[in-house]
């Protein structure tokens, strides 16, 4: 089942953390399972990015065994691979025993950071951007928002979603949003179900790309930021997709300043949209759009086989 719900101001910022929240919170009953948010602010500066991994499972973290020494262990060795690659760590913070939030200043390659970083047991990199910060747990909208403090997160744009889990673990790594590792700042959600999953992810695989799960929403940021990489824009990657991908499937898209939504041909995903001069808002119910406006607003449904892309 699954709610997606996505929103953007153009041209200024907003408290879209507690935007977002309120969105998913409406569509709790969509997928109780676990929450994602991916949050937008204004771009770093050159050379500088935001990287935001775990060191457990948050089940994990729950056992009886000792974990929370084997996790600051794992945090050590993190800090001690970034030294090594001459990244500059200049914030750190967690949100949970597992949760870490870094700031750090690197000229390097940020796919060989990744590999790096993720070639250590148990860690596990959620995003690395100059404006992108990837959360996702267990729980719904409010108990994630809370636990992260993202009420107060001000950027331009952001996508969330709210999951029930049916063909995958109820796990933080099954959960949505996906970064496009090792893409800077590319993000996805999806409701729906990929039927050639297995075919496209091994063409992937082939090219160099790496999977973090089993989750067929992970396949659609890999593709599309396989197609950015290549020199194609976002709205002719998401437009081939329509016939790349098989299945039935609703996805939202974000970078750094833009945000893109996509419907398949079938077009049995629900998507309802709002759209003025400052702001978009798009989410798989409407009820979710009227959390975060006080007056009447009227809404639309996109067309089956549409790609619509919007500028920050």
């Amino acid at each position: 089942m699954c709610g997606i719900a996505g929103v953007m101001h153009r041209g200024k910022t907003s408290t879209v953390g507690s935007e977002m929240t309120t969105m998913l919170k409406a569509m709790k009953h969509r997928g109780p399972d676990s929450t994602g948010f991916a949050l937008y602010q204004e771009s770093m500066p050159k050379n500088k990015f935001v990287m935001r991994f775990k060191v457990a499972e948050g089940s994990e973290a729950q056992s009886g065994f000792d974990i929370q020494s084997i996790m600051q262990e794992r945090i050590q060795k993190v800090d001690a691979r970034l030294d090594e690659l001459k990244a500059v760590v200049e914030k750190k913070s967690q949100d949970t025993i597992y949760a870490c939030r870094y700031e750090f200043e690197f000229d390097g390659s940020l796919r060989k950071l990744a590999n790096y970083i993720e070639d250590l047991e148990g860690v596990e990199i959620l995003s690395i951007g100059k404006g992108l910060e990837l959360i996702k747990d267990l729980g719904d909208a409010d108990n994630v928002s809370d636990t992260y403090n993202l009420r107060g997160f001000s950027g331009t744009h952001a996508i969330g979603h709210t999951r029930m889990a049916t063909e995958s673990d109820v796990d933080i790594r099954s959960a949505h949003p996906y970064w496009a590792y090792p893409f800077s700042d590319v993000s996805v959600v999806h409701n729906g179900q990929l039927t050639n999953y297995w075919t496209k992810r091994r063409e992937l695989e082939r090219k160099g790309h790496r999977f973090m799960s089993n989750c067929d929403s992970e396949l659609v940021a890999v593709y599309i930021a396989d197609s950015i990489d290549q020199g194609k824009s976002l709205e002719q990657s998401m437009n081939e997709s329509l016939t790349e991908l098989d299945g039935v499937f609703t996805y939202l898209i974000a970078t750094s300043d833009q945000l893109g939504m996509a419907k398949d041909t079938m077009a049995a995903k629900p998507m309802v949209l709002y759209e003025s001069d400052e702001i978009v808002a798009l989410a798989s119910e409407e009820v979710a759009i009227r959390t975060i406006f006080e007056g009447e607003i009227d809404t639309t449904d996109p067309y089956e086989g549409e790609v619509r892309v919007w500028q920050a």
